[in-house]
């Protein structure tokens, strides 16, 4: 081999050379990675609502022996707790061998996805047709949610008190759902319309019914035999869905993607993508310096608001609670806390090459995206990350063996997009944005790189044990 020239010992000594992962790991290393996500697609396919993304992760904590979280309980290093708030959010963490003045590694992420809810008043007929009436929920492209499968997930509290769980659509014997669009053929004035207006949101409404209740006497007789068949079911009547929160989500499951089966195709990874690697992480930590705390929020593709979202106190207030029991005031402990706030990035796609930055956006299959900053324009309601936090998480992974990578959220005045990070920062605590780049964000199906999910869990996986 050729000895290499100053300049290119120069180049190899001071420019980044970014590589492909599937050219930098061994083979172990790939298969490990693989292998990781066999259960994460069982995740995505299982937990399609923030509600039970919640059940799940319970039921796979206490396996692991974590216990709800007990006020005023002292608690020893090592012990295991949880803390579930109304079953849309939830906390975990591993107690420390320091005390908490020292601070608390942090990792949170969302659990929340775009969606069509449906309205408190969803059921109506029309051309004797029965449909649902739905009110999107986050950033959606309206045309994208027409003429895909669609099942029905949620929870209704019905006048007495009791609660019926909904899941209807999962399984290959039962029936699915759709929202129509118009034929081509007479599509000549749709189609002359700019994107945004191709599909209103009050055309999303869920086709679920055509049978009419064979009784002449009745009206909207199609209704009318939808009714009956809930009430068969579940027990509802028609004002039972004024006090429920009902979805209507993509009826199909996590698929690998590619010949090279390198990607996973599916609804929802963002951002259950990172609140899964951030959960198997929190399972295997055992004995780390400092507590670790993961975060499940809520409410985050809608501003992060509500009593689950992460504007509100709770985590903070779960916090205060684990420092009051070790006799610190809460201030001292979130200032030398540090936090991961574990969102997606977006992925250079080539077919949309123009809205990216090459040398400032994050590739698929190149690792772990830090972001310094989201927002839009000029960092408008973001976190942006102190150079101090960013450099302590580059040697961190670094350190580590995890490949990452740096990115942010398009072109200057493209657009932009925020996180729950500047709500943790807001109490004082170092947060840095850190996710898996996605193509397709915000769409019914999304694309991730197995080797970036893989690449996420070791990240978080150092910073518990740091």
């Amino acid at each position: 081999m050729a000895e290499k020239t100053k300049g290119e010992q120069l180049k190899e000594q001071l420019l980044m050379n970014p590589k492909n992962m599937g050219d930098t790991l061994d083979d172990e290393t790939i298969q490990k990675a693989f292998d990781f996500c066999e259960d994460y697609k069982k995740f995505l396919t299982t937990c399609k609502t923030e509600r039970e993304v919640v059940k799940y992760t319970i039921k796979l904590l206490e396996e692991r022996g974590y216990t709800p979280y007990v006020p005023g309980a002292q608690y020893q290093p090592g012990d295991k707790i949880y803390k579930n708030n109304r079953g849309k959010a939830l906390m975990m963490a591993t107690i420390g061998s320091a005390p908490l003045s020292e601070g608390v590694h942090i990792s949170a992420s969302h659990i929340d996805n775009p969606r069509l809810d449906f309205k408190p008043r969803p059921l109506f007929e029309e051309g004797q047709l029965a449909y649902f009436k739905t009110h999107y929920y986050g950033g959606v492209k309206k045309y994208q949610w027409t003429a895909i499968p669609l099942s029905l997930h949620g929870v209704i509290v019905k006048r007495d008190g009791s609660t019926v769980d909904v899941t209807i659509g999962e399984e290959a014997d039962e029936p699915i759902f759709c929202v129509t669009d118009l034929l081509p053929h007479l599509a000549k004035d749709q189609m002359k319309l700019p994107m945004v207006e191709g599909i209103k949101g009050e055309q999303l409404n869920i086709l679920i019914g055509c049978m009419p209740f064979k009784d002449d006497a009745a009206s909207e007789r199609v209704k009318l035999n939808i009714a009956r068949l809930l009430f068969e079911k579940y027990g509802i009547v028609e004002s039972d869905f004024m006090s429920a929160e009902l979805s209507a989500v993509p009826a199909f499951g996590a698929r690998d993607l590619g010949l090279d089966r390198g990607m996973i195709g599916a609804y929802g990874h963002d951002d259950r993508v990172c609140a899964y690697a951030n959960l198997m992480a929190e399972l295997e930590v055992k004995n780390p310096v400092h507590t670790t705390l993961t975060v499940f929020a809520d409410k985050e593709e809608v501003g992060s608001d509500g009593t689950t979202g992460l504007h509100s106190h709770y985590m903070v207030d779960f916090i205060e609670d684990l420092a009051q029991s070790q006799g610190f005031e809460l201030r001292h402990v979130l200032e030398k806390s540090k936090c991961l706030s574990c969102d997606v990035n977006v992925a250079f796609d080539p077919a949309f090459a123009e809205v990216c930055e090459k040398n400032n956006t994050a590739y698929l299959n190149y690792g772990v995206a830090l972001a310094k900053y989201t927002g839009s324009g000029g960092k408008s309601s973001t976190n942006d990350a102190p150079a101090e936090t960013v450099g302590y998480f580059r040697r961190l992974l670094d350190d580590a063996g995890v490949v990452w990578q740096m990115g942010e959220l398009g072109k200057v005045d493209q657009g932009g997009g925020g996180t729950v990070a500047k709500f943790v920062s807001y109490f004082n605590v170092d947060t840095i944005d850190m996710g898996v780049p996605v193509l397709s964000m915000h769409a019914p199906f999304e694309v991730i790189s197995k080797c970036d999910l893989y690449m996420t869990y070791k990240a978080t996986e150092a910073f518990y044990q740091d």
